[in-house]
């Protein structure tokens, strides 16, 4: 008896801002998410309203959604995997933006590949991306480097050090912060690095409120909005 041919993993992007599809997502990842009966998804209740709003022809009961987020176990990630060996093909979903970009779905990837399964990136908006386009950094050379340390004092031995390979490495640093800790991580910019660096907030990206503005450390006061509980994302550099 022949082995089944295995399934493609589809790496599905969804919206940073709310009831934007029709704008920042494409046909083929409509087309795709209409074509699939196996979901990853880091929320199933995000991820059903989201599958209907781009596909509504899905039939949303006769799906099979499976939750992977940060804390699935590896065993919890095989068994999610083993659908596509048998030949069926899924696509992951995540809360925000591009899958397996500071996202779980970066390991359902890794185990699709030791595994043979065909792994397939669907184009979408990334808060991380267009926050580097839009700053007027260096795009050449960049780093990303996700959440940054939760206690004060780490979290500004952590951005001079930032700041410090920054200027070593002619690169651009980009990280986040919870949304209802933003203030805090611009306070802590604004009075720890140098006032010649430069900053680029990116909050809400693609929604009706964007913001994106750059400025030197030294600009920057009087002029920061209201970032509380806002999506944003921190760029800094410097030549």
């Amino acid at each position: 008896m022949s082995t089944p041919a295995k399934g493609t993993l589809f790496l599905i992007p969804t919206v940073l801002a709310e009831d934007t599809a029709a704008e920042v997502i494409c046909r083929q990842v409509a087309e795709v998410t209409g074509h699939l009966k196996y979901f990853l998804v880091e929320n199933a209740r995000t991820a059903r309203r989201y599958i209907k709003s781009i596909a509504p022809s899905q039939t949303i009961e006769e799906l099979q959604i499976t939750v992977i987020d940060k804390n699935s176990s590896d065993a919890e990630l095989t068994a999610a995997l083993k659908p596509l060996l048998a030949g069926q093909d899924a696509g992951v979903i995540s809360e925000a933006g591009c899958p397996g970009v500071a996202d779980p779905g970066a390991e359902l990837a890794r185990l699709a590949h030791q595994n043979g399964v065909k792994v397939v990136p669907l184009v979408g908006p990334s808060a991380i991306l267009m926050g580097l386009m839009a700053s007027g950094f260096n795009g050449q050379s960049f780093a990303f480097h996700g959440y940054l340390p939760i206690e004060k004092r780490d979290r500004i031995l952590a951005l001079k050090a930032l700041e410090k390979e920054m200027v070593q490495k002619d690169q651009t640093q980009i990280f986040m912060e919870t949304p209802y800790r933003n203030r805090q991580m611009v306070d802590d910019l604004l009075q720890n690095l140098s006032k010649d660096t430069k900053l680029c907030i990116a909050a809400n990206i693609t929604g009706p409120n964007e913001f994106i503005k750059t400025l030197r450390i030294a600009d920057w006061k009087g002029k920061v909005p209201d970032l509380h509980k806002q999506p944003a994302v921190f760029l800094i550099y410097r030549r």
